[in-house]
């Protein structure tokens, strides 16, 4: 475990991530969702095509016996692009940063519905103190019904279906992880989003006003392929239950990218409900951490060796025996 590097790429990834939303919030709805959805995987590639062609990681990448599941992580990952550029058109970036802190909370209602597995006591109370901290953020729209606009009726909406599109697409990462290499999930999601985004050309696509709409276009794939990038390589240096806490340094800049650019000052509700979420998704997080320790301290050394033994190292040279096997 490397921790400088990895909290480095993982803080890294949330700052790209916010800079892509910043941009987004920048166009202000100027251009329909489908159409920047198209630029953020068109230029997102870029960097995903020449970081994992250097480490000769796309040899095989599109080769896969589970296109299915492929398919259903692709469909969670159109439907939450789709929603982030809809919300960060109508909604402030710390408002929707503050509501996708929910995504790992909502990975715990799936993944006991979907998964079957058992949560206990300690997590549903952890879920249901995380949601009272989203209705407590929503408390000034739901008393100012004057500041509460159609538009950021719409935003809200959509920033909540992000966070659970993104619960969605956390367990089906799970799945997929187990057989698929990384940049195979990280590539067909890519592609799948720019195919869908591309079939939305005929409903209204709009000509880049100026050259600085273009660049902002590109820069919004940019920074979200060099995001994804940093998010992945900050896995391969420390375990996900080490990492995942610092995700939440993306409230961080949210708060200052949204008042340097748009002036945009969180209100107490916003912040102390970021707070209230941002606690629960951490206990949830340390909670799954101590549960594995316990369940490995509680198995055999026997039971663990014999399945070190008969685990397969997907990186491991084929010998002439294998080969004849």
């Amino acid at each position: 475990m490397h921790i400088v590097k990895a909290v480095s790429f993982k803080v890294a990834s949330t700052l790209m991530f916010t800079i892509m939303g910043a941009q987004v919030r920048y166009l202000a709805g100027a251009y329909p969702e489908g159409q920047v959805a198209f630029f953020r995987s068109v230029f997102a590639l870029i960097p995903i095509l020449i970081v994992f062609g250097w480490r000769g990681q796309l040899r095989g990448a599109l080769r896969t016996k589970r296109p299915s599941d492929h398919l259903l992580r692709g469909f969670f990952s159109i439907v939450g692009t789709f929603c982030t550029m809809a919300a960060l058109a109508r909604i402030p970036i710390a408002d929707f940063t503050a509501i996708a802190f929910l995504a790992p909370l909502i990975t715990v209602i799936f993944a006991a519905i979907f998964l079957k597995e058992h949560v206990h006591a300690y997590r549903w109370s952890a879920v249901a103190f995380g949601f009272g901290g989203v209705i407590l953020m929503l408390t000034p729209y739901a008393r100012d019904h004057v500041a509460l606009t159609s538009a950021m009726t719409v935003g809200l909406f959509f920033a909540l279906t992000n966070a659970f599109t993104a619960g969605g697409a956390s367990i089906q990462i799970r799945r997929l992880t187990a057989t698929e290499t990384t940049s195979s999930i990280v590539i067909f999601m890519t592609l799948l989003v720019l195919l869908v985004s591309l079939l939305t050309a005929p409903f209204g696509w709009r000509m880049p006003a100026t050259w600085q709409d273009i660049a902002v276009l590109a820069g919004i794939g940019v920074a979200g392929g060099l995001g994804q990038i940093f998010f992945t390589d900050s896995y391969r240096f420390a375990p996900a239950s080490f990492l995942a806490p610092f995700d939440y340094t993306a409230m961080l800049w949210a708060f200052i990218l949204g008042y340097w650019f748009f002036g945009e000052v969180p209100t107490l509700y916003v912040v102390i409900g970021a707070v209230v979420v941002a606690s629960a998704g951490i206990f949830v997080i340390l909670r799954e951490r101590y549960l594995g320790l316990k369940r490995l301290r509680d198995t055999p050394v026997a039971a663990i060796a014999t399945m070190a033994d008969a685990e397969e190292d997907p990186d491991a040279p084929v010998t002439d025996e294998a080969k004849a096997a």
